[in-house]
């Protein structure tokens, strides 16, 4: 039989790092060995600022810290080089990524990929978390403008023929939250404070948490009613 597709998500679309996996002291790492060889060495305080950044506003705040020193693009080819030799030594997917993928694939709902980081880093992951479980991957320089622009998403859903309004995107950063919102999106926050996160926007703990219910409720408007954690 058919899989049952009656008020499911029109696609579901992830964010890629500190949501499907767990990429973010890797990021950081990456960030501090850049700006100590340009002996401009990061705060602790600066790890928030660079929390979902993508690679080429992250080259800007890093190169900005170097009176006289290389420009962000420069900045950019070195983050990009020092994130890629980590993500290489292998990534850990989060908890509850892989069954959530399993049941979009079960129930046909298709899954996308849209992540602000470079397309090599983007590639590296689709190769453990199962390139065959996304129908299409958004990498940085894949739409005009990276995240927070609503550009991203805007790509996904067109690429997928389908209304952004009836997708479900799933973020683990204001940076991501604010492009998936932008684009029109129905959201889901996962693992932040929902103190911290824009009223209408579903959070949950843990991809653990979202299942098909959830989904439904979401793109039928009730989303702020579902479980998870607030929002």
């Amino acid at each position: 039989m058919p899989p049952d597709l009656h008020g499911v998500p029109s696609a579901v679309l992830f964010d890629m790092d500190g949501t499907l996996v767990d990429t973010e002291d890797l990021w950081w790492a990456a960030c501090v060995e850049v700006a100590l060889g340009l002996r401009s060495p990061l705060a602790q305080g600066d790890r928030q600022a660079l929390f979902g950044l993508p690679v080429e506003d992250a080259a800007v705040l890093v190169s900005g810290k170097v009176a006289g020193g290389p420009g962000p693009r420069v900045v950019e080819a070195m983050l990009t080089r020092a994130f890629t030799e980590r993500i290489e030594s292998g990534v850990t997917t989060l908890p509850g990524a892989i069954a959530l993928l399993e049941a979009l694939g079960a129930a046909g709902v298709p899954a996308g990929l849209v992540s602000a980081s470079p397309r090599p880093v983007v590639d590296m992951v689709l190769d453990t978390v199962g390139g065959h479980r996304f129908r299409l991957s958004v990498a940085a320089g894949d739409s005009a403008r990276n995240k927070p622009a609503p550009d991203p998403y805007l790509a996904a859903a067109g690429r997928l023929g389908v209304d952004p309004s009836s997708c479900v995107a799933i973020e683990d950063s204001p940076t991501g939250i604010a492009s998936a919102r932008a684009a029109g999106c129905a959201v889901i926050a996962v693992g932040l404070d929902p103190a911290a996160v824009p009223e209408g926007v579903v959070t949950v703990p843990t991809l653990e948490s979202v299942d098909l219910r959830l989904l439904r409720l979401l793109v039928a408007g009730a989303g702020n009613n579902a479980h998870g954690g607030g929002g």
